[in-house]
């Protein structure tokens, strides 16, 4: 399939979309909660809490206001405090690794797996000192973290494992849904990730005690099932809280989303057929355990930026889409020699593989690449 030319029109495949749920039951759902006179926290956001583990098989579900302020939760539950070594990986958005600036943590990379971008279990074992307090492991593009061996370095070590799961709603690893291994689970609800409230998060909690704390925590440490007479406010909380607005989005959007992200795992599933045995390109592999929600998919290919821009004439929207944390002035004092991240950073791109990619929109998709860049 030759390029098309410049003067014609061209319909871009786009990286990402909005996902929402149809208007006839959107709207009026919006109204009703809009003028019931209650639009802060209330009723709308124990019923999302409730239904969001429902349909994810989890429990202990604390609706927030964004994932970040879930991961600063989860980060501030694990005991993180000024000065104490966090572990993470450079592979990811900003905001996983601002949120441990923001509870006072210090930064350790750890290098990634080259196959695919995620944290790697070995580097992560090789930063780990009496300082660790916390580790912090990212489902990069939906594709689960090694849980097993990432739990097992948690546990022999008395370290929090907390999982960025904000690419990977929907996703599953050793037969459990993502949210059901690591102590603290985060779920981004921000406009482009599989299931948007417009923003919000999800953080899920393993202990009791910690879920308890959370929903004190996100409302100013303010216990809302009681009296604000009667109720004794004992450590800082902050203004975390999900709204019943963005809940009723979320509670009509939870009717419809099992559709979309099977839609984004069958794309993912057939480019990691139909990609195979191109010359200079690779697909990412992963543990075999995990089972991928596929927000967008990772390839890796020489002269990268020709591929891009070759995609992106042929009207398929291409992109690096993170830019390795480690780059930023904001954290150049973790700065360490991180080999596996500058040998996957010089051949990963992303296209898009949501549940608007069509069947002749992802054949096309293959074609363009199949005939070079």
């Amino acid at each position: 399939m030759a390029s098309l030319p410049s003067s014609e029109p061209i319909t871009t495949v786009p990286l990402f979309r909005v996902f929402l749920p149809p208007a006839s039951e959107l709207m009026p759902a919006l109204e009703d909660v809009l003028y019931s006179g209650q639009i802060s926290i209330g009723p709308p956001v124990a019923e999302f809490e409730e239904s969001f583990a429902a349909r994810f098989g989890l429990d202990q579900v604390v609706a927030v206001s964004s994932g970040t302020a879930g991961l600063h939760l989860a980060l501030l539950l694990a005991g993180v405090e000024r000065g104490d070594e966090v572990i993470s990986t450079a592979m990811t958005a900003e905001p996983s690794n601002l949120a441990i600036l923001h509870a006072g943590g210090r930064i350790v990379w750890a290098d990634v797996d080259p196959r695919n971008g995620n944290i790697s279990p070995a580097s992560v074992r090789e930063q780990l000192t009496p300082r660790t307090k916390a580790i912090v492991a990212v489902d990069y593009g939906g594709v689960p973290v090694d849980l097993a061996e990432l739990g097992a370095i948690a546990r022999e070590h008395g370290i929090p494992l907390i999982e960025d799961a904000a690419h990977a709603l929907g996703a599953r690893y050793d037969g459990l849904p993502v949210g059901a291994h690591a102590d603290f689970t985060v779920f981004s609800l921000q406009a482009i990730k599989h299931m948007t409230t417009v923003d919000g998060g999800v953080l899920v909690c393993r202990e009791r005690a910690d879920f308890e704390r959370a929903k004190l925590l996100r409302w100013f440490g303010i216990e809302r099932d009681r009296s604000r007479t009667e109720v004794d406010v004992v450590e800082v909380g902050f203004k975390y809280n999900m709204n019943n607005v963005t809940a009723t989005i979320g509670l009509v959007s939870l009717q419809h989303i099992a559709g979309a992200i099977a839609r984004h795992v069958d794309n993912g599933r057939f480019f990691d057929v139909a990609l195979q045995g191109i010359g200079g390109l690779e697909t990412c592999t992963w543990d075999a355990r995990a089972e991928p929600s596929y927000w967008f998919y990772t390839l890796l290919a020489d002269r990268r930026d020709d591929l891009i821009s070759h995609l992106e004439a042929n009207g398929v929207a291409a992109a690096l889409v993170h830019p390795r944390n480690d780059s930023h002035t904001v954290f150049a004092a973790s700065a360490r020699p991180l080999r596996e991240l500058d040998s996957f950073s010089q051949r990963y791109l992303h296209i898009p593989c949501g549940w608007w990619v069509r069947d002749d929109d992802r054949e096309r998709i293959v074609e363009l690449i199949r005939e070079g860049w």
